[in-house]
């Protein structure tokens, strides 16, 4: 039998742990990053905004709108300004809601 190398092994044990941070699941199986792709990717593609170019994801513009927190996310969602979607708790679950708003703040910096 051969001895697999140690380095090999630190190597794939690295691997999955990484892995296992980045795409957390929900309950029902989908990742901030996945809940984000679902249902706000369309209008913010990599965080930008295509309806109103000053109101980005990034945390520049996050922070000139008053947005800081996730719970300022959220918040958002559930009430939005003109030309965003609104999305009720029936659509995006408050748990759901909150992955996608760790997602925007881990990711559009």
């Amino acid at each position: 039998m051969k001895k697999v190398p140690a380095i090999t092994v630190l190597v794939m044990a690295v691997s999955l742990f990484a892995a296992s941070g980045f795409a957390k699941e929900t309950p029902n199986g989908k990742s901030g990053e996945a809940l984000f792709k679902e249902h706000c990717s369309m209008c913010h593609p990599d965080g930008g905004n295509i309806i109103n170019p000053k109101k980005t994801l990034h945390k520049k513009d996050r922070d000139a709108n008053n947005i800081k927190k996730a719970e300022d996310i959220v918040k958002k969602m559930r009430n939005p300004g003109p030309g965003m979607t609104k999305f009720d708790k029936k659509t995006v679950t408050d748990k759901d809601a909150k992955e996608i708003a760790g997602y925007i703040l881990k990711t559009f910096k």
